[in-house]
C-alpha cells in the first residue's frame, strides 16, 4: 500500500479529520487530477468531471478538518478513490 493509499484510507475512515498535513491533502488531490489554483492562502481545486470546487486554507501545517470531511464527501459522491492506475 502506497503513500497516497494510506492517506485516501485514512481520509475516508473519518476518524483522523484533525491530524492530515495540508500539504499531503493538497498533493493527493493532485494525484486525483484536480487543478489547482492559488489565490493567496486559498488553494482552489477544480475537476472538469466534479461540479463542485473545493476551496481549501492551511491552519499551520494541518488541513482544516470540516475541509477534510468536505473532500472525503466529494471522493465518495464521485468515486476518486481508485487512484492506484494513474
Amino acid at each position: 500500500m502506497g503513500k497516497y493509499d494510506k492517506l485516501l484510507f485514512k481520509i475516508l475512515n473519518g476518524r483522523s479529520d484533525n491530524n492530515i498535513a495540508f500539504t499531503e491533502l493538497a498533493q493527493l488531490l493532485q494525484r486525483l487530477q484536480f487543478e489547482l489554483r492559488i489565490r493567496g492562502d486559498h488553494h482552489i481545486f477544480t475537476r472538469h468531471d466534479v461540479n463542485e470546487i473545493l476551496n481549501l486554507q492551511p491552519k499551520g501545517a494541518m488541513a482544516k478538518p470540516y475541509q477534510v470531511k468536505q473532500v472525503r464527501e466529494l471522493i465518495i459522491r464521485y468515486q476518486l478513490g481508485d487512484i492506484t492506475n494513474d
